[in-house]
Parts: C-alpha cells; structure tokens; sequence
C-alpha cells in the first residue's frame, strides 16, 4: 500500500498516473485498453495498477470511454428452464467482457407494448449502450420490435409464430434496422432430427404434444413438423397444449389412451413432445395403463433437461445449447457496438442466426411394433 494513504480509502486514477510517472489519461488509456499506448508505458502502468491494488469504477470507465458499460436485458419466459439458462449464459459471457447486467423480467404473455417501452424508458435514464429483448412469445417480439429505441438492440426470438420476422422488421425505420440483430435455436432441424431418427426406426404414426400457440419456438416446432410428416408419409395427430404444464400432457394422454381402449384404436407408433416435462407425464400416463416404452409406444422430448437421462427408459430429446445461444447474443451486442468482430452461423433463417441442436439418442426410442 502507497504511503500516506488511508488503509480504507481506495486508490484512484491520479495516484496510479503519479507512481506510473504517466498522465491520467494514459491510465484512462490502459484500462480502456487503447491501443493508443506503447507496450512499455501499458506495462509500467500495470506495475502501478498491481501495486497500489486500483479497481477502475464503472462510472470511471464511462467518463473515459463515453459508455455506461452497461446492457440492458429485457426477458420473458423467467419460469422455464430455456430462458433461465441463456440469460445465466448472457450474464457470465458480459461480465467476462467487463460489462454490467441491468435485468427486467416480464410476464412473457401479458406484456403490452405500453409495459414494454416503460421498461425501455427505464434503461434509457441508465444509459445503457445497448439492449438485449428475450423474446420467447408473439407479444414479446412484437413489442420488442416496436420499440423506440435508439440503440442497437439483439432479438433472442424463433423464426416463425403468429407474425413473421420480416413483416415485423419492415415496420423499423432504415436506420433502426442497421443496429439490429437476430439469433435463435435451430427448432427446425431439430425436428429434421427427431423426423429422420423416426423414419430410420419405421415409424409412420405419431402423436405430437405441441407447447402454447403463442410461444415461437412452440410455433416453429409445430410448423416444421407438420410439413416433415407430410414429406416423409408419417401419419401425425397433434395435442395442443395451452401451456408447458405436464399436468396438462398427463390428462390429454390419459384421454386418448381411454378413447383407444373403448374404441378398440390403434396406438401410434411414437409420441413427440415439445418438452420434457410434457414427455415425462406422457410417459407417467402410458406405464399407468400398461403401454411400454418402446416396445410399443416410441417417446422422444424436448431440452434434456436435467434429469431426461434417469428417466425409465431413458428419454431420448433435443439438446438446446441454451449456453451458447447467450454467449452469441453477447457477441452480436459487442459487434453492434464496434468491439468485436461479426459472429458467423452454420444456418440463419428469415434473417435470424441460428444455433444448431443435437438429438440425444437414449432407449426410448426403439424399432416402431407391427400392427
């Protein structure tokens, strides 16, 4: 610790400038990481930094770099388990970059766009450098579109829903399309997966749990499967569920297997289902009634969500890279503000940058029976 100073008083920008033999804007320089700076006097201002133990403020930061270093995030969805862990990821890949979170949670459905540009307002008196909107429902992504906000903004969205990417984009001004981005999971080859897997196995009958009508991804699933099943000759009948709930799943299942077992029907070959916890009810209703998984009855989910794997069988599901799908969300932000180069994606759709899935194959899924 220099001497004459306080033990509890932090050390500031001017004691680092004077022991570094410097001005406080070098310093200012180096912390900034300037490129401004030749490698000796960022060295010799390290050395002081390291000695007198100085921690730049976010407010010194801002003062020098004219940012906030602050993003604002604005995120539906908070209940399940996606969205909870891409914004665990966006969080931990920004604080890796020496940026601060400002987070507002909303209800995903019941947000109006009142509600949302109220939120905006909010961060606009933070002065935050940019937003990030996880927009998992129709209401979100139109309302995150709308917005009048004059900083670049990144969409974690799916490609389709009950309003198309496009439609919503043309209603931005030129300028606010420039600061704009994109990014999303790849729900339709996920469903391209699950398809083939089926296929190779021989189903041709399947029953699909489909999640909310108004949540995009639900919407995406729902959409490519349906035209992958009239492609590929797969005979599909979808349950639509109003929610995530697998009290819902449970109940819709339980209905079909006692209409089967009046009726004297055939049972599909394979259930689909837009998450897991509807898969892990499906499978709850179809061992109460005697049907076996997959001797009879096939079962593929949705997330691996923790768990999937000690389920009897062991489900077989979509991985989503939730980590991922923040870490590029974050770098679409730093590329919008000048520090960092643009990310490239394996597939983008209708202007939105996907992050590819993978299909976790388990003993779920078996040879589809005779009938």
């Amino acid at each position: 610790m220099a001497a004459g100073r306080k033990a509890n008083k932090r050390p500031s920008m001017f004691e680092v400038a004077k022991l570094a033999g410097v001005s406080h804007q070098t310093v200012s320089r180096v912390i900034n990481n300037s490129p401004d700076v030749s490698p000796a006097t960022r060295a010799k201002v390290q050395r002081a930094i390291e000695q007198l133990d100085y921690r730049p403020s976010n407010s010194a930061r801002a003062l020098a770099s004219r940012r906030s270093r602050t993003i604002g995030l604005i995120a539906g969805g908070q209940k399940f388990y996606g969205p909870i862990s891409a914004i665990g990821a966006i969080e931990s890949i920004a604080r890796s970059h020496g940026l601060f979170m400002s987070v507002l949670l909303v209800h995903e459905a019941l947000c109006t766009q009142k509600e949302f540009d109220d939120l905006c307002r909010t961060f606009d008196e933070q002065n935050v450098d940019a937003f990030i909107f996880l927009t998992p429902t129709d209401v979100m992504f139109s309302a995150a579109c709308r917005a009048q906000v004059n900083r670049p903004r990144v969409l974690i969205t799916s490609t389709h829903g009950g309003m198309g990417v496009q439609e919503e984009l043309r209603l931005l001004r030129p300028a606010d399309r420039r600061k704009i981005a994109l990014v999303g999971i790849d729900q339709w080859g996920a469903m391209e997966d699950v398809m083939r897997l089926l296929k190779a196995r021989g189903h041709r009958s399947a029953l699909y749990f489909a999640g909310p009508r108004e949540w995009r991804d639900a919407a995406t699933r729902l959409t490519a499967w349906n035209k992958l099943c009239a492609a590929n000759a797969v005979n599909s009948v979808t349950i639509q569920c109003g929610s995530w709930d697998g009290n819902e799943a449970y109940a819709r299942m339980n209905h079909v297997l006692e209409n089967i077992g009046r009726s004297g029907g055939r049972l599909p070959s394979a259930v689909v289902t837009s998450n897991d916890a509807q898969a892990m009810a499906v499978a709850r209703a179809m061992h109460e009634h005697g049907v076996r998984i997959p001797q009879d009855v096939s079962l593929v989910g949705f997330d691996d969500m923790p768990g999937a794997d000690n389920m009897y069988p062991p489900l077989t599901t979509v991985r989503q890279d939730f980590e991922m799908l923040g870490q590029l969300a974050m770098r679409e932000v730093l590329f919008l503000l000048g520090e960092g180069a643009e990310p490239g994606y394996a597939t983008s759709q209708h202007g939105v940058g996907l992050i590819p899935t993978k299909l976790i194959q388990r003993s779920s899924v078996g040879i589809a029976p005779s009938r």
